[in-house]
């Protein structure tokens, strides 16, 4: 069920990145065999046991030679492969590009790294803050004065490498069905994040002063882009940019005749910190709520800053049916949605090698051949 359904997915998981692309291309109704390593506890749930959702999971002991066999089967009926290793282990275990290409010559190999597949940083260590601070993104991401500091894993992990290597994989698929050419798709976060801000880039190239466009340190801040904290210590947003919605941002506030506040000084940055202090003491007035009541569903392009327990409550976030609880876990429910082929309804999260026995008979395997596997070690202790 679901718009991907009838693509095969084999994922060599790994950490966040794999398992959330595995995890979007399952959303979508995909095929997507986890291959888990083997642990002591089989069942335990991974720290990113979300992203196993909608899969089927199998362990295997990929460092013997009869499980890289039983990789390479499955490689055979495979669309797409996804892997998050550093570059060369996954040649190192037998099961690199060439061997998958050879055997699979359709298939579409997905590597998702942060620095990528070459380059002076190949083989560093990294995480999503150190591929975003590369890229320049982690430099648009402050308040005035702070520290640089985004949001962790969601522009690193998840937007500029997850999402860049389900596109990826995506377009190498239908290359690959129309011509029967299989590729490599190299997904490195750096190149992603670094493509998110496509947007902002094209300021570059005009006269608008990039650095007080967007929070970053030392950045002046406009009065009507930005945060402000309420009574009750809770924060909310305003990004009244364009004219008519900074009008009824003043009209709500009640400044709207204040000649302080006027279009013809809102794009002077002299008034935007004299003006943010006095916004600043009248919104810590009132509490958050209060000002949603007052501000919320109109134009002045507000928001209360919401926790994620928070979010999934709130009436715009449940009319839409955005988060679901699934076995006591909060999760978001697919994204996008789709008229003719909705994803598939959120399930348990299956628990590692729950799908091996079933995943090695479709190989043609028999029971006793299972069994055997099993005594070797090949499997784990599944």
């Amino acid at each position: 069920m679901g718009v991907l359904s009838g693509v095969k997915i084999i994922e060599m998981a790994g950490l966040g990145p794999g398992p959330f692309c595995g995890m979007l291309l399952a959303d979508l109704g995909a095929d997507v065999i986890a291959v888990e390593r083997p642990t002591e506890d089989v069942g335990n749930l991974r720290p990113w046991s979300l992203c196993s959702r909608g899969k089927r999971s199998i362990v295997l002991d990929i460092k013997k030679p009869e499980a890289v066999d039983t990789f390479l089967k499955l490689v055979d009926g495979a669309d797409a492969l996804i892997e998050g290793n550093r570059p060369g282990v996954m040649e190192r275990l037998g099961i690199g590009p060439d061997v998958c290409l050879a055997r699979r010559p359709s298939l579409v190999y997905g590597r998702m790294t942060g620095w990528g597949q070459y380059g002076p940083l190949l083989q560093a260590a990294g995480h999503d803050a150190n591929y975003v601070a590369l890229s320049g993104a982690l430099w648009l991401a402050t308040q005035p004065g702070q520290p640089p500091e985004a949001p962790p894993t969601i522009l690193g992990d998840a937007a500029g490498g997850a999402l860049y290597l389900a596109v990826g994989i995506l377009g190498g698929i239908l290359r690959a069905r129309k011509d029967g050419t299989g590729q490599v798709i190299d997904a490195a976060m750096v190149d992603g994040s670094a493509h998110l801000m496509s947007l902002l880039l094209s300021f570059l190239h005009t006269d608008y002063d990039l650095s007080i466009a967007n929070a970053r340190p030392g950045a002046l801040r406009k009065h009507f882009d930005r945060t402000y904290v309420c009574s009750d210590g809770e924060w909310i947003v305003v990004q009244a940019e364009e004219p008519k919605f900074y009008a009824e941002f003043l009209k709500h506030l009640g400044l709207d005749h204040d000649e302080r506040f006027a279009e013809n000084q809102r794009g002077n940055p002299n008034v935007w910190g004299p003006l943010g202090d006095e916004l600043a003491a009248l919104f810590k007035t009132r509490t958050r709520a209060e000002w949603s009541e007052m501000l919320e569903g109109t134009d002045t392009c507000f928001t209360p800053v919401l926790s994620m327990p928070e979010a999934a409550v709130h009436p715009h976030m449940l009319a839409r049916d955005v988060y679901r609880t699934v076995d006591g876990v909060l999760q978001p429910n697919p994204a996008p949605r789709f008229s003719a082929t909705p994803s598939a309804e959120l399930r348990s999260i299956p628990v590692r090698g729950a799908h091996t026995a079933d995943i090695l008979s479709e190989l043609g395997l028999n029971e006793e051949r299972i069994e055997a596997l099993r005594r070797t070690g090949v499997l784990g202790s599944a």
